[in-house]
Parts: structure tokens; sequence; C-alpha cells
């Protein structure tokens, strides 16, 4: 497995990484968790070396599969995890990033994945309540203290960047991006080239759909979120086909996967890219590795992109509530 640097910061992890919530919390049911923790190991020995989590996935047992699935690779891996919701009385999601509640965080978060540090540490999501300025000081601290390695927040906007990079210098952005959610491209990449921070695109295979494997007659489990996101709805899948088909055309030309297929473009827009697409499936994670390995030329990315962009896609990323918790 190829290694990137996530910006200027210095920290080198695998050209891919694997986001683990999937494997407890989101998409369906938890899965077998020795069956997790077998399937995370895999991922080390393929080359894998960083892993994506957060306190509140489960909520706190995704942190524990990972924290018990890395032990043996201590030094070897590089762990994210995140703060900043949690649940409330009621097992609604609340946002929380005063510095007392980050420091009650971190503390979980330590013993959970086993380790004496943190090593990238993110703002789940912005905070309206709490200047930007205050979080970053409060992580400014730990870093100080030996407890984080590294400051990260996840889908922040432009300006919460600036202010944050300018208290602790901010190592990587975790913001949803795919052929199907472009948007970065307008503000945020520019940003972070300018600044010299790296960009970890979480939902690169567009939460399945862009593997090929999901149609309009597709059913989820009742606990998969899927089933509320306007975009997952039939007729938005039936509409937004023709991405995947093609995805389809380029895989078929180059002996690929859909699925690859649409990681090696993310690969492609900048080296310090780094996606974290999740699987509770060995063969996804052998396919999603295999993506590493797939060539694309500059004609075939001027193809996918002159083709994407005549295609529009259909429904909304998220349900209203949850997108206004992002970009502020």
């Amino acid at each position: 497995m190829r290694k990137r640097k996530l910006g200027q910061s210095g920290l080198e992890v695998s050209a891919l990484g694997l986001g683990c919530m999937g494997m407890s919390y989101g998409y369906g049911p938890a899965g077998d968790k020795q069956e997790m923790i077998a399937l995370i190991r895999k991922a080390v020995e393929r080359g894998v070396t960083f892993f994506d989590t957060a306190e509140v996935y489960g909520p706190f047992t995704n942190e524990e599969l990972v924290g018990e699935a890395v032990a043996p690779f201590r030094g070897q891996v590089v762990i994210a995890t995140k703060f900043g919701i949690k649940h409330d009385a009621g097992g609604q999601q609340v946002q929380d990033s005063r510095p007392e509640q980050i420091r009650q965080s971190i503390e979980g978060s330590l013993k959970r994945l086993r380790v004496d540090a943190i090593d990238l540490y993110y703002q789940h999501r912005v905070d309206p309540d709490v200047p930007i300025e205050d979080v970053a000081g409060a992580v400014k601290d730990l870093i100080r203290e030996g407890k984080v390695k590294h400051f990260g927040l996840s889908e922040p906007g432009v300006k919460t960047i600036r202010r944050a990079h300018a208290v602790q210098p901010v190592t990587a952005i975790q913001s949803e991006y795919s052929l199907w959610w472009r948007r970065p491209e307008e503000e945020l990449l520019p940003t972070l080239e300018e600044l010299g921070i790296g960009l970890v695109p979480f939902s690169p295979l567009g939460k399945g759909f862009l593997t090929g494997k999901i149609d309009e007659k597709t059913t989820f489990d009742e606990s998969d979120f899927r089933n509320i996101v306007p975009r997952f709805t039939p007729e938005a899948r039936k509409a937004n086909q023709a991405l995947v088909d093609l995805l389809r055309a380029i895989a078929e030309r180059k002996k690929a996967t859909p699925a690859q297929i649409a990681l090696v473009w993310l690969l492609a827009q900048k080296p310090w890219i780094v996606p974290i697409p999740g699987t509770k499936r060995p063969e996804r994670l052998e396919e999603n590795i295999g993506a590493v390995n797939v060539e694309l030329t500059p004609d075939d990315l001027r193809e996918i992109d002159s083709t994407a962009l005549k295609i529009t896609i259909q429904g909304a990323r998220y349900p209203e509530a949850l997108e206004k918790r992002t970009g502020l």
C-alpha cells in the first residue's frame, strides 16, 4: 500500500484508510465483534495504517472495537477519533464542544482505544454555541500535554477552518467528497491547498451507492440511516443510476469495479487526499484496497469529469435537520 501525507503536517498514512463506523452503527445491525476485529486486522496485514472511529459511534462500542483490534499493532497504525457529539437523556444526538466536555471525552477515548495519545482528534461537527477558538485552544492544550498528536475538523466551513488554524494548526479536514458530492471543490479544496491541510473524504463510495450494488429496488434494514436520506429514495436512486453507469463503463475498460474507479478518481484529485471507505465484508475490503493499483490516465479523468458534470444528482445528502450541522 502506498503512503500519503496529510497536508504539510508530516502525518503519513496509507493512501486508503478504513472507516469503521458501519461495523457498529448506522448501516444496519452491528457486525459480529470477532469478525470485525478480524477484518480490521486483515486491513493492517494488507497495508492499511489509518483507522477512523468516534466516541458517538455505538456510542462508545466502535472505539472499543478499534482499540481491541489494533492493540497488537500499536505504533504501526494511526487512529483518528472524534469529540463534540453526545447522546442526551432521551438518546438524541446533541453537539457539545465545551472545553470541559472535550477533556471528559479525551479520557474516555484514550481508555477505549487503549492508547496514551490520540493520533488525530477531530471536532465531529462545528458547535454553534462554542467559539471555534475555544475548541482549538482546548485541543492545543491536549497536544501540549501529550494526549493528542494532531488536530482535525469534520465538515466545517472555510471560515471556521481559518479561525481554528490560527490558534492550533489543523492537520486534516474530514468531509464528504465523492463523484456524487463535489461541493468541496468550490471552496474547501483551494483553502486546504493554501493552508497545507489534508483532506479525508468520508462516504467516498456515496454511502455504498457508487459500488453499483444498490438500485431502486434495494431495501435496507430498519436501523440503516439511509432510510431517511433523501438521496436514497427509490426515485432518487433510479435517477442517479446514470452516475453508476458511467463508473461501470470505465471499470469494464480497466478490468476494475465501479467502486475502484470511484476511489481512484478521488485519489487522483490531490496527493493529500486519503479516502476512508468502510465495510463489514472481507471481499469489499479487498476490492477497495485493489483500487490503489488501478491507473486512470488524464484522458480517463477528463472523460469522467465531462460526463459526470452532465448528470444532475437527485436528492439531498442529509435530512434537513442534519444538513444544518455542517459547514458553519
